[in-house]
């Protein structure tokens, strides 16, 4: 990717690769059967609280918050992940907005109940400010939920230094056809991910190394085999102090 493009990570990454994304995401096995069922796991009762789903991709996880009788904001940094987001919730208690989790977020403080932010913070390079956001955004007690790749996943796949530093790096992606997308992130530690949750006044309440779901097991044992074998996800939960 060039270095002059000022583009947010996260669009450049999804902006040609959206529509493919959409339609194999829903079922593809690390998704369906793995961090996106963890991860929901992780949310407290949603009937009734205001939520924010920042970085919502084609609306799969806003989607199911709004039926389970929550009032989503969803949002998302690349235009045509929002509009795939709006068709996929209309007639859902939904807005669905453009907007980049690295920025300052168009929203009052104390805004939400619940911030979901699911397999985005690997495309920002400075977490602090992120956290910092979300706790403005929620009320005193409010939750945070997000996933991100496991810091020993990233650093086992890359290869590409040592594991204490937080590194640059883009990958081609299997899954989702050819062309493979390329797609550029950041692996980091353990500690480059909760020592900013905990400096941003979130108390760390449960984290969970997912495994895939037994269904899969039957459906594709050697990928069922694959995923039970080393950590590919990492979700956390947290509460805004």
């Amino acid at each position: 990717m060039s270095e002059t493009d000022d583009r947010p990570l996260g669009r450049r990454n999804y902006e040609t690769f959206a529509d493919r994304y959409a339609a194999k995401a829903l079922d593809k096995p690390h998704n369906a059967y793995l961090e996106r069922p963890a991860t929901l796991t992780l949310l407290p009762e949603l009937a009734g609280r205001h939520v924010l789903d920042a970085g919502c991709g084609p609306g799969f996880c806003s989607e199911i918050m709004a039926h389970r009788g929550a009032s989503v904001t969803a949002m998302d940094v690349t235009p045509r992940m929002v509009e795939l987001a709006r068709e996929r919730l209309a007639g859902l208690d939904a807005t669905v907005l453009e907007g980049d989790v690295a920025g300052a977020l168009p929203f009052g403080d104390s805004a939400f109940d619940i911030v979901l932010c699911s397999l985005v913070l690997d495309y920002v390079a400075d977490l602090a400010p992120v956290f910092l956001e979300f706790r403005r955004l929620l009320v005193p007690g409010g939750t945070l939920v997000f996933s991100l790749e496991h810091p020993i996943m990233g650093c086992k796949t890359w290869d590409t230094g040592r594991y204490f530093d937080t590194e640059f790096r883009e990958i081609p992606w299997g899954g989702f056809g050819e062309p493979r997308p390329v797609i550029a992130g950041y692996r980091r530690p353990l500690t480059a991910i909760l020592n900013p949750l905990l400096d941003a006044e979130f108390r760390l309440d449960r984290a969970v190394e997912p495994e895939p779901l037994e269904a899969l097991r039957e459906m594709d044992p050697q990928q069922f085999q694959e995923m039970s074998t080393f950590p590919c996800f990492l979700c956390v939960r947290a509460i805004a102090v």
